[in-house]
């Protein structure tokens, strides 16, 4: 695999760089989101070193066009503020103190030319997922985008779980890197698989179990595994606890999961209108002297409806535990990273032993030992 950080000045100076991003935010967490601060070190490091940056990414889920992929014209109908990408041109112009270009359409062969006209310069395409050709790891669209520049990033490790056309396909027809976010990714979790990460403690929270159930197995020699939220739920429901209205995962096989040593239940919870909510401050303190006694925490996943402030206190505990421990600290999920953006300060988000994932999907893959076509892609010779 190629990294982005190897290539000097010299190399980048005139090239027209189409870089992945994945800028799959809502607009109220931008100013905070670590996601956002990576890409604009991303587009500054290019910028820096003479490129020309042309940026794909998505947004949501929006209906894909119509159209054939027949020919390069594909107008774009009016499309909701949460799906567009307009909104990052005033975002990047403002961080980078550079002109973006944004493109409403999507016309290759036009938009190339007017990417040729600046010899410097940042474009930024609408939606990459309103065209069919993305999620159908289409060849043609691949082919399609790679016309638009010298060489291809990868900087969104958060979709690299995906076969997208402008993830895994575009690698065949244009010289293609990793991008500095996306090496970052791969060496924390180069880590986590290590010896020297033992004793390494994973904690797990969030609505379902059964995503997560490929990384307990992979790491069942893990010192402990800390559950909260529908994860301990389900779990509890599985040995027959009583859990009333709580949120948990029904027909999912649990029987070597509840059999091991190393899974850790809540102590006490926190129940509210017939459900459980959050974990208790005697399970919040337990698990806190759990990470305190680690040399890796990998953490996906909150411990309770962090959603409202009554029942935030598990999780936030648990953060609070990580910034103070000596251990390597992991933590990924949209969920907990928005959460931890939203609640911490700036000089625990630069503490040299925490990282935050932007992956969510693609952490649990990755960690669970999955191939993930991104990457699979980039390490194809």
């Amino acid at each position: 695999m190629k990294f982005l950080s190897s290539l000097s000045k010299k190399q980048l100076a005139g090239k027209t760089v189409l870089v992945r991003l994945d800028l799959n935010v809502e607009a109220s967490d931008i100013a905070h989101s670590i996601r956002i601060q990576r890409a604009i070190e991303t587009i500054q490091f290019l910028c820096s070193r003479g490129a020309r940056v042309v940026v794909a990414s998505h947004r949501g889920r929006p209906q894909p066009l119509a159209e054939a992929m027949t020919n390069d014209q594909f107008p774009i109908p009016k499309i909701s503020k949460g799906e567009t990408l307009r909104m990052f041109k005033n975002v990047f112009q403002k961080a980078l103190k550079e002109k973006v270009t944004f493109f409403d359409y999507f016309d290759f062969k036009k938009i190339k030319e007017e990417i040729a006209q600046d010899s410097n310069g940042i474009f930024l395409l609408e939606n990459i997922r309103l065209l069919s050709g993305e999620e159908q790891n289409s060849k043609t669209l691949a082919k399609q985008l790679a016309s638009l520049a010298d060489m291809y990033v990868n900087d969104a490790f958060a979709v690299s779980h995906r076969a997208h056309a402008s993830v895994a396909a575009i690698t065949r027809y244009i010289p293609s890197y990793a991008g500095i976010e996306l090496e970052q990714e791969l060496v924390a979790f180069k880590r986590a698989k290590q010896k020297t990460a033992d004793p390494l403690v994973l904690v797990l929270g969030g609505a379902k179990i059964s995503d997560k159930i490929g990384v307990i197995r992979s790491f069942a020699h893990a010192e402990a595994v800390l559950t909260g939220g529908g994860i301990a739920n389900t779990l509890f429901a599985a040995q027959g606890e009583y859990i009333g209205k709580s949120l948990y995962e029904k027909n999912v096989s649990l029987d070597d999961i509840t059999r091991m040593k190393n899974v850790l239940l809540p102590l006490d919870v926190v129940w509210h209108e017939g459900k459980i909510l959050d974990i208790g401050r005697g399970t919040a303190r337990e698990y806190g002297d759990v990470i305190q006694a680690a040399r890796m925490v990998i953490w996906n996943g909150p411990m309770g409806l962090t959603e409202q402030k009554k029942f935030r206190i598990g999780t936030r505990a648990l953060w609070r535990a990580a910034c103070a421990s000596k251990a390597f600290v992991i933590i990924g999920g949209g969920e907990t990273t928005s959460f931890i953006e939203s609640i911490a300060s700036a000089p625990q988000l630069r503490l040299k032993h925490i990282f935050l994932s932007i992956g969510g999907g693609a952490m649990l893959d990755y960690l669970s030992g999955k191939k993930l076509p991104g990457i699979e892609a980039l390490e194809r010779k």
